[in-house]
């Protein structure tokens, strides 16, 4: 007889806000739902989103919260919901709790729920690097409040892991053993399949020839992701062919993007960069099926879903060394790892990428194949349910 397990997942973010913790929340649950076991998540409220659901067999909660820094920091909000929603999970009788990040007031109340009704918990580091706010003033302050929170985290939990070995490796700042890595993964036959019927035809939409090299972007529009530098390179860039610079996603350099956009495209320039905002995975995955070379030199990442995405659609991949994305492209015949995401270190790599395409289709097969083989959400699922049966022993 099968033994059925009940799993609550805590995650500040969960979609359709659009983000590889949120992506990373999903696909376990929906494996767990797979599996035939019971998934609840817990996560924070957006306008618009009702309280309670259940959505693709995934019961949801989304607890009131205060939307500090244009979402990025959901704070909880004492009131009757929240009592409400504590209640309702109480009565559940989970196996085991996930709690996704460490930082959040929202995960320590994971911790400490999971504590207080004596659950097994886990929590799973998605970083690599303090927060930024690009001021050394709100950063110093970030990185006293993650010490302060990680403090009392230790106290509600005790089992640490990473999506990364890299995560795990920056677990070790806040004095946490890792028990192990937890990878972050995608469903590639969700997206060949994507790719097979696109939702739309970007080709015929922009006018892209074959001659043309697209590079693209998926995610936040932050300055942390080296979104200034990308723009920069690609708008200078010199090359026998025209070169187009797909930015999917939004943030707060909405209007620099503007700005930089309005001035590559004056009709005199050869290359161009073309901004979709915020679109869903669908349309993703018809970017990533035109895309030739992928792109995002990050400062900081934990193992960045949009680079297992660009991995899974067959493209060239160009990132920095921050991160679990090189325990994915292991050497140069891989993909492009930089150093840093200076200018001349990523106008470089795209250079190298661009004059050499035996170089970069070699890379793209070497690196599918690995994809398959070691991050996959079935390999990851298996790992948590190993947890959760031992929950009892």
């Amino acid at each position: 007889m099968y033994d059925l397990k009940k799993y609550c997942i805590f995650s500040a973010q969960y979609l359709p806000n659009i983000g590889g913790v949120e992506r990373y929340t999903y696909y376990i649950a929906k494996k767990i739902v797979e599996a035939g076991d019971k998934a609840t998540i817990v996560t924070s409220y957006r306008k618009g989103e009702p309280i309670h659901e259940i959505k693709d067999g995934i019961e949801i909660y989304r607890v009131p919260c205060f939307s500090l820094m244009n979402g990025r920091f959901p704070v909880l909000k004492p009131c009757s919901n929240l009592i409400k929603i504590k209640r309702s999970l109480e009565l559940k009788e989970f196996d085991l709790v996930i709690v996704n990040t460490r930082f959040y007031l929202h995960s320590l109340y994971g911790m400490r729920f999971a504590k207080k009704n004596k659950i097994k918990c886990i929590t799973i580091e998605h970083g690599t690097s303090h927060l930024t706010f690009n001021n050394k003033y709100l950063d110093k302050l970030e990185h006293i409040y993650e010490h302060v929170i990680t403090f009392f985290d230790k106290f509600y939990c005790r089992d640490y892991y990473g999506v990364s070995q890299a995560c795990c490796e920056w677990s070790g700042h806040f004095g946490i053993k890792s028990k192990g890595v937890l990878y972050n993964a995608v469903d590639i036959r969700e997206i060949e399949a994507l790719m097979e019927e696109p939702v739309t035809d970007y080709k015929s939409e922009y006018d892209i020839h074959e001659d043309d090299v697209v590079i693209s972007y998926t995610g936040r529009l932050l300055r942390e992701k080296g979104i200034p530098q990308l723009l920069e390179v690609v708008k200078n860039l010199k090359y026998d062919k025209r070169i187009l610079l797909f930015l999917a996603g939004d943030g707060p350099l909405d209007d620099v993007v503007r700005l930089v956009v309005e001035e590559c495209n004056d009709g005199v320039r050869k290359n161009k960069i073309i901004p979709l905002g915020r679109i869903d995975f669908p349309h993703v995955a018809a970017l990533l099926k035109i895309t030739d070379i992928f792109c995002l030199p990050s400062d900081s990442e934990g193992f960045p879903t949009s680079v297992l995405e660009a991995a899974a659609a067959k493209c060239f991949i160009i990132t920095t060394h921050n991160g679990g994305a090189k325990e994915l492209l292991k050497g140069k015949e891989y993909g492009i790892i930089m150093p840093d995401n200076r200018i001349q270190t990523l106008e470089d790599s795209i250079s190298l990428a661009l004059k050499d395409e035996a170089y970069r289709k070699g890379a793209v097969e070497k690196t599918y194949e690995a994809l398959k083989r070691e991050f996959t959400f079935d390999a990851t699922f298996g790992k948590i349910r190993e947890i959760a049966d031992s929950a009892g022993n």
